[in-house]
């Protein structure tokens, strides 16, 4: 991927950069003959939520991972911020640490065989942070586990307790961005509203910077304050959620979306708590 340059001096902890957006700009994922992502552009500001709606196989999903560097992409992605000339590189270790990515899968996602406390021990390693006791058990805190979980094993959690273990893995490095694959669309019902409002508070608190993939309308609206339609890798619309809500929609493509999410609203049991 063709990224903006950043000084090769540039190094420090994720403290030093507040305020991150994150700015795509003509991102394409090709795997052979086949176009994922065609020329794809949109900026989040820092602070704001994103959402990326569109039925299986539009693309969504591989926006994050060419954003993170799991797929390989032509184009540019560039942090947005303070002194942009100073922030890291995408694909460069300080950039790894300042956007996360919590997938879809809590069952994938997490090391069978490591307990909770290696799995969050992990990436403090990797990149040679300090303190890792108290960051663990402040994570634990963060997601609403206490310290009794740190020494279980995934399949010892249920579902919705993994997905929480995901988050705090991604939370632990104090990234300013988080990259969200459907992220309760692998949960019970009952346990998904705790998961998004856990998410929700968590992005007031810390000033996070969201870009969730979702193919459920309701469940954006609620989380994002912008979104983007996708269909076969093409950007078919930006809008924003009050403009989903109201109907306020340009293309027959979100209107199909719309119908096929059935009883479509923005108050949906997410605010139940």
């Amino acid at each position: 991927m063709n990224q903006a340059s950043a000084p090769a001096s540039v190094t420090g902890t994720a403290s030093q950069y507040k305020s991150v957006g994150l700015e795509v700009q003509n991102l394409r994922v090709e795997y052979g003959d086949f176009v994922a992502v065609a020329d794809t552009s949109f900026a989040v500001q820092a602070g704001d939520s994103f959402g990326i709606v569109g039925e299986s196989g539009s693309g969504k999903s591989t926006v994050l991972r060419a954003i993170c560097g799991l797929a390989a992409s032509t184009g540019r992605v560039q942090l947005l911020g303070p002194l942009a000339q100073t922030l890291p590189a995408p694909g460069s270790k300080p950039f790894r640490r300042l956007v996360q990515m919590v997938f879809q899968d809590p069952y994938g996602s997490l090391h069978p065989r490591h307990t909770v406390d290696k799995i969050l021990a992990e990436p403090l390693a990797i990149h040679g942070i300090k303190n890792e006791q108290a960051r663990i058990e402040q994570a634990l805190d963060e997601v609403g586990l206490g310290q009794g979980f740190r020494f279980r094993y995934p399949h010892q959690l249920s579902g919705g307790q993994r997905q929480r273990i995901a988050v705090a893995r991604a939370l632990i490095l104090e990234p300013q961005i988080l990259l969200l694959d459907e992220p309760t669309s692998a949960l019970d019902a009952s346990v998904q509203a705790e998961v998004l409002n856990l998410l929700e508070g968590l992005r007031i608190r810390r000033g996070l910077t969201f870009i969730m993939v979702s193919h459920d309308l309701a469940v954006v609206t609620h989380l994002c304050q912008r979104l983007m339609v996708m269909q076969r890798g093409q950007t078919v619309e930006l809008l924003s959620s009050g403009d989903l809500t109201a109907n306020r929609t340009k293309d027959p493509y979100t209107q199909k979306l719309m119908q096929a999410s059935g009883g479509f609203r923005r108050t949906l049991a997410v605010r139940q708590k």
